[in-house]
């Protein structure tokens, strides 16, 4: 009789995912934001990052206060995600989870 043990996932791989879930959640409302076409692909780690500067480049330039305030979340969020690649595995996740709390923050405010 075998058995199974699950073992816990490799820090790249929960990474990955976490990413993954980060890019399938919030890509579209982000493009939608600043009226760019959806990706036709999931983005990677930087290519995310690149999407979520480039809408907080675009609300912060402009005079309306509650995108501004968006802009703001934007900026810590993508500190949070840039911190997340280089963070040690243990540290990932919170700073993953930030960067959702400020990414979901900047939605709502920008809508």
């Amino acid at each position: 009789m075998a058995l199974f043990t699950r073992t816990a996932p490799a820090p790249a791989c929960e990474r990955l995912a976490l990413f993954a879930t980060l890019d399938a959640c919030f890509t579209a409302d982000l493009a939608a934001v600043i009226g760019s076409d959806l990706p036709q692909h999931d983005l990677d780690f930087t290519r995310f990052i690149y999407l979520v500067e480039e809408v907080r480049d675009v609300l912060g330039a402009s005079g309306h206060r509650p995108w501004q305030e968006a802009s703001k979340d934007l900026d810590i969020a993508a500190d949070h995600l840039t911190d997340a690649l280089t963070a040690p595995a243990e540290d990932q996740a919170a700073a993953l989870a930030w960067a959702r709390t400020h990414l979901r923050d900047a939605i709502t405010a920008a809508t």
